[in-house]
């Protein structure tokens, strides 16, 4: 969501006053390194440091915020010179490196011992734990899910989100209508495509790594590739634009009404509401399935001690991420959903509807596809290659074979 100037106004002086204050008093200053940057990410920010303020007047948080592209080569830079920020933020694509590089502090026997460790299951430590240590503290989770237009289904005497692949399909032929300029469904061809394509070859029962080697199962993969580009080449229920479509187009269509449904993440909630009425104009429901799988990530991401000079003071501020109130305030202002099962009980979760999607697909949902090399392939290989696709310059069989080659020269 893009807040108002004068919302990011008090958002910004609210994390000035939550500093100031705080540090009149306080016994213990620590730094928070992190990569948030929108309007909404800074509010919610400013929140949790507010409630932390009020519960922990013995201790002193000062932000800072890096740009995402520079994150980790600021923490390298801090590693080998010196200078490392006592806490800072962790996401599961990146433990990997920071434990590499011995960024972070093994917090295993205060995470043992913390009462809030029976609110957040294994699968929630998974990304932030290495050979049976645990480094950073889940926060929050980026859960996939569907946005659709619940106005468009209803003119279209469609009654209920589709739940599989086949139901989309049927959907997105009653649901276009190019004199009106309206398409079913928000592809995203250009950049960040990869996750999608990714996500429907696994729907359609193949594989992408198995025991560190390339295990893509041809037939199912161009099965999928083929189903899936068909809805741009053959069907056309996706907007003419839809092979250089990235996030920031596929958001515009929805919310101006271009597109009837589009797959994301919780995170674009807020956007979206401030656009459109939920539960009127539109609503959520969790991914549909693939004949053999169903597919939706959940990514996690926290917070770690990256020194112990401060250390105890550290441990309150990253553990503070997992209680109810934090948790809650950071959801309403990005719609990053909580990795705590208590918060998920909370009343201003459970009593809105809009959550009942992301609530359902923590049940199924997958953790993103890690092994080495993954990014570089998905990035420089299946993108531009699924892209080819679409504008006629390859066929799924051999997007298929470009995609077996390049997942095997990236494991090598």
């Amino acid at each position: 969501m893009q807040l108002s100037k004068r919302e990011f106004l008090i958002a910004s002086a609210a994390l000035s006053l939550a500093a100031s204050l705080r540090s009149a008093n306080a016994a213990t200053a620590i730094n928070y390194w992190h990569h948030f940057a929108s309007q909404s990410e800074m509010a919610g920010l400013a929140k949790i440091i507010q409630l932390f303020a009020a519960a922990n007047l013995d201790v002193a948080v000062t932000q800072e915020g890096i740009p995402n592209s520079e994150y980790m080569a600021k923490v390298s830079s801090a590693v080998v010179a010196g200078g490392r920020p006592d806490t800072g933020m962790v996401i599961a694509e990146r433990f990997a490196d920071l434990t590499a590089m011995g960024a972070l502090v093994d917090i295993s026997a205060r995470v043992n011992t913390w009462a809030g460790k029976a609110n957040l299951p294994d699968n929630r430590w998974t990304g932030m734990s290495q050979d049976g240590a645990i480094y950073a503290v889940p926060a929050y989770a980026f859960v996939d899910w569907m946005y659709y237009r619940k106005d468009y289904f209803e003119e279209a005497g469609l009654s209920a989100p589709p739940k599989t692949f086949e139901e989309f399909l049927v959907a997105c032929r009653k649901l276009t209508d190019p004199s009106k300029n309206r398409y079913a469904f928000g592809m995203r061809g250009g950049a960040g495509a990869f996750k999608y394509v990714i996500d429907v070859m696994e729907a359609f029962g193949s594989p992408l790594v198995k025991d560190g080697q390339a295990a893509i199962d041809k037939p199912a993969a161009v099965e999928a590739i083929t189903f899936y580009a068909d809805l741009f080449r053959k069907e056309k229920v996706v907007p003419p634009s839809a092979p250089n479509d990235s996030y920031r187009q596929i958001m515009e269509g929805f919310r101006t009404g271009q597109t009837a449904m589009v797959w994301h993440h919780t995170g674009s909630l807020i956007e979206i509401s401030a656009a459109l009425k939920q539960g009127e104009q539109f609503s959520t429901a969790p991914m549909p399935s693939g004949p053999k799988a169903h597919i939706a990530r959940v990514a996690y991401a926290g917070n770690g001690i990256f020194r112990e000079d401060n250390v105890e003071a550290a441990w309150k501020w990253i553990s503070f991420w997992g209680e109810t109130d934090a948790a809650i305030a950071l959801l309403e202002a990005t719609g990053y959903f909580p990795a705590s099962t208590a918060a998920l009980k909370d009343e201003r979760i459970t009593g809105n509807p809009i959550y009942n999607a992301a609530t359902q697909t923590l049940e199924f949902g997958r953790l993103p596809n890690s092994f080495v090399g993954a990014a570089g392939w998905s990035e420089n290989v299946v993108n531009p290659t699924f892209q080819a696709v679409l504008t006629g310059q390859l066929t799924p069989e051999q997007a298929v074979d470009r995609f077996i080659e390049g997942l095997e020269a990236a494991l090598r």
